[in-house]
């Protein structure tokens, strides 16, 4: 088996529990390494069967985030991206759906010559090659190699075995660190370290040795902590990093890089750091503390509630998002979920917030709460977002209310509505009826041109990363259906504005409404776009109209 050489390899597991947030710590570790001057690509090694992150439940696995190429990933990559302030691609997934998918390919084209294709040599060296072409393709130093899951599950092995043969072949080029949990039961009020020891210990028993522990808990560990795990496992005191609960994952880089952690770990692979800081990064954090005004923010969607738990990771990157415009302008982004079933009982609810975001989904459950709420803010001047299917609702309730095409609706929804003023694209339809749905939908990055002197236009006319082709932008979508051009001429003649189509004008991308703070539709998801240090325009538009907004 052939390894790169001259590149350099981290790989990150997680212990104890699931949710320690080891795609933060990838994050964080990846822009720390950046910050050094190394060019670095991250890559998830996702446990699940699953091709792809596009059939899986929200609810259950988190958002899906879309790559620029319409690769369907896991929610950690719209991490890597943010951190990174970098477009990630295909080569920076890898489920085990997808490797087995590939080494069952290759055996069925004869592409091993006859030979019997067994798991561990094969599945393996399909890992190893995954690993390879993510750094190749992203021209990096540096590999980091998240495994999801926790180590002792047994889908984790074959990951887990390809960071062992790498690290036999090439010593000096391959390290592993290992994120463990110190709980602190209430009933005892001292934090135990016996979880992260016995953590280590899976490790050690399928030949792995972290050089690296990114010791995670509610408080900062303390001396006779890390004393006890450098001697449980054989690390340097100084390897042991304390990663205690943040208030923002923005401060987890800082935290870490306060511990030295981006020395340690170029030491270890021989390396030295170049001319390049965090200077960027820690003005943006500043901001975070000093931001007091709050600004009021209902985010009303279906994917939230599960028993009796409420669950933000369905919609992590509008969230995100939100905060990113918000702490750059100075406010305090305070958002709610808010279920949009339960909205429909009681609109009113909606009149405390300064703006409203009706996020991406699918399917009929609560659309009439959606549509309500879209109603009440156009009606009451609320400043209003709608992201993809907020859009598509929007033009379903302005259908109804303003043109009096009474039922109008989605074919989505209703594929006998009278007045189908969002309908399928015709190419999506054949594969709707042949039950045809992982990767079908128009995905990825498509260009729209911009219509001038909208809002639309001139927020995006402010900010230099959409300078080089304006008024043509690139943004990223993850649907089936559009808005159906035979209404088109309807819309025109009122208030609604189309602010963006595709360059050839045959698809609606943007709709606004004119004399309204902001009303505003895409049927892309800019989300997928905003970072930390580049803010996406129209959540800053958003965000300012908002504020300007009083609510008592």
């Amino acid at each position: 088996m052939e390894f790169t050489k001259y590149m350099k390899y981290i790989f990150v597991s997680g212990g104890v529990i699931s949710g320690l947030g080891k795609g933060i710590a990838v994050s964080s570790i990846a822009l720390l390494l950046k910050s050094a001057g190394y060019k670095v690509a991250p890559i998830k090694m996702d446990p699940y069967l699953n091709v792809d992150a596009g059939t899986m439940n929200p609810i259950e696995h988190g958002e899906v985030f879309v790559l620029d190429d319409g690769t369907e990933t896991d929610q950690d990559l719209g991490h890597y991206e943010r951190f990174l302030n970098e477009s990630l691609n295909k080569t920076n997934i890898a489920t085990q759906g997808q490797i087995y998918l590939s080494v069952i390919q290759k055996e069925r084209n004869l592409e091993y010559d006859g030979e019997c294709v067994d798991v561990v040599t094969y599945i393996t060296k399909e890992i190893v090659k995954r690993i390879k072409d993510a750094g190749r393709a992203n021209n990096a130093d540096i590999v980091v190699i998240e495994i999801g899951g926790t180590t002792g599950e047994y889908q984790n092995i074959l990951f887990l075995e390809a960071n062992r043969l790498m690290k036999l072949k090439d010593p000096q080029d391959v390290i592993h660190v290992h994120i463990t949990y110190l709980p602190i039961p209430a009933s005892i009020g001292e934090m135990k370290s016996k979880p992260a020891q016995m953590s280590v210990r899976d490790l050690n028993a399928v030949g792995i040795q972290p050089e690296i522990i990114l010791a995670r808990a509610a408080k900062p560990l303390d001396a006779s902590r890390i004393k006890k795990l450098s001697f449980s496992t054989g690390l340097e005191p100084e390897d042991i990093i304390s990663a205690p609960d943040m208030d923002s994952i923005y401060k987890v880089p800082i935290i870490f890089d306060s511990q030295n952690l981006k020395n340690r770990l170029l030491a270890k692979l021989g390396l030295k750091p170049q001319q390049k800081d965090l200077k960027d990064w820690k003005e943006f954090v500043s901001k975070i503390d000093v931001a007091k005004k709050a600004v009021k923010i209902a985010i009303v969607g279906k994917y939230f509630s599960t028993g009796d738990f409420t669950l933000a990771d369905s919609y992590i990157s509008v969230i995100e998002a939100v905060k990113h415009a918000a702490w750059t302008q100075g406010f305090k982004p305070e958002i709610t979920w808010l279920d949009s079933g339960k909205v429909l009982d009681n609109v009113e609810v909606l009149r405390k917030f300064q703006g409203v975001i009706v996020p991406g989904g699918f399917g009929s459950r609560d659309i009439e709460g959606k549509i309500a709420t879209i109603k009440y803010c156009r009606e009451q001047n609320i400043p209003y977002f709608g992201l993809c299917y907020g859009m598509q609702l929007a033009v379903v309730e302005y259908a109804r209310n303003v043109l009096g095409l009474d039922k109008a609706h989605t074919t989505e929804i209703d594929p006998e509505t009278k007045y189908p003023v969002i309908h399928i694209m015709p190419d999506q339809q054949k594969k709707m009826l042949n039950r045809e749905y992982g990767g079908t939908m128009r995905l990825g990055a498509w260009e729209c041109k911009l219509k001038i002197d909208t809002l639309v236009y001139k927020l995006y006319k402010n900010f230099p990363l959409y300078a080089s082709r304006f008024p043509l932008i690139s943004e990223r979508h993850r649907h089936r259906f559009e808005f159906n051009n035979d209404f088109l001429k309807k819309f025109l003649d009122g208030k609604m504005e189309v602010a963006g189509t595709s360059p050839d004008g045959k698809l609606v991308e943007v709709i606004e409404l004119k004399d309204h703070p902001f009303f505003v539709g895409t049927q892309f998801h800019p989300e997928l776009k905003s970072r930390p240090l580049s803010p996406h325009p129209l959540f800053v538009g958003f965000v300012k109209a908002a504020s300007s907004i009083s609510v008592k």
